[in-house]
């Protein structure tokens, strides 16, 4: 009967023989709470490009609720261990906007690199005001850890793409553990340049598309930040990212920033690249900023230059 049951068991659960063991006999093990913590659940899955465009589910311990994760699996995930590039997405969006609208598979299938794309915010968490507007609460994690009572439950998207989500990929997926990096593109460009300015030595290599780069100098940002973060403008400074480049020591970086001159976000001064080409300077960290006459904010010019930033990780990934 027990053999009946450990084969119907594990054939619909992630869990591992440890956890059934212990189930059965009390024995605890540290595997247990591993891979209970980085169990996922199929949603969907395509194939693209020779691989797979996947999306899954897992309960977040660090956001409190079910996050949905889009990952590209090369066809070589089958069989070799990948490096991982984390891509972070803006305002608005979920998991799915960067894998229907930027083409990135041939890209990840040509250079044989696994690509995650994180929701950009906890849902149903049944905040008084998380759905009042379109940037701030659903939808707008800001990739910080909120600080003010009301959020900082929840709204820990900072830990979540640092440590959490890692753990999960790895311990699902074949990845390098240690060859990772991350990118984004405007509020998920901002949390691309702090969570690689907050970890030095953790990703590889770091770009961006049009990032919030001085949040607490624009609307976006401090109107983000005061509702997280509280009025207290010197917490702001440990998520902003030319607060953090000033104050860099760790692993030489070579940030790589396309923005385009049309992004009437940045006509807006929500964007500011600029400010942290400046901070750059200051503190001698390398950046390159390409301003695209023409282009806009939209998924049109991330897709236009995308090729480039994935050039640009796979040099750092492959090294």
């Amino acid at each position: 009967m027990f053999a009946v049951f450990r084969r119907t068991f594990l054939k619909h659960s992630r869990i591992s023989s440890k956890f059934l063991r212990f189930c059965i006999q009390g024995q605890p093990t540290f595997q247990t709470v591993t891979n209970m913590a980085t169990a996922i659940t199929e949603v969907s899955s395509t194939k693209s490009f020779g691989g797979w465009q996947k999306t899954f589910k897992h309960d977040s311990e660090e956001v409190k609720c079910s996050m949905n994760v889009g990952i590209y699996l090369p066809a070589e995930a089958e069989t070799d261990k990948l490096p991982v590039l984390y891509w972070l997405s803006g305002l608005t969006c979920t998991e799915s906007n960067f894998a229907m609208k930027a083409g990135a598979q041939s890209l990840a299938a040509e250079n044989k690199v696994i690509i995650v794309m994180p929701d950009t915010s906890p849902r149903g968490c049944n905040i008084e005001g998380e759905e009042d507007g379109w940037d701030f609460g659903t939808g707008a994690g800001f990739y910080i850890n909120a600080t003010e009572d009301k959020w900082k439950t929840n709204y820990r998207m900072y830990s979540y793409v640092t440590e959490e989500l890692p753990n999960v990929i790895n311990a699902n997926f074949n990845t390098i553990p240690d060859a990772m990096s991350i990118f984004g593109h405007s509020m998920g460009g901002h949390g691309a340049l702090i969570c690689a300015l907050k970890n030095p030595g953790k990703y590889r290599s770091v770009s961006a598309f049009a990032p919030i780069c001085n949040p607490m100098q624009c609307p976006w940002g401090q109107k983000a930040f005061n509702g997280y973060l509280g009025s207290d403008q010197e917490n702001w400074k440990e998520y902003d990212a030319c607060e953090l480049v000033k104050a860099y020591q760790g692993t030489p970086l070579e940030i790589l920033v396309d923005q385009g001159k049309a992004d009437n976000f940045l006509k807006q001064s929500q964007l500011l690249p600029d400010n942290l080409v400046a901070a750059c300077a200051a503190n001698k960290t390398a950046i390159t900023l390409r301003m695209q006459e023409g282009y806009d904010h939209s998924y049109y010019f991330i897709a236009t230059f995308l090729k480039d930033h994935i050039k640009h990780h796979m040099r750092y990934l492959n090294a």
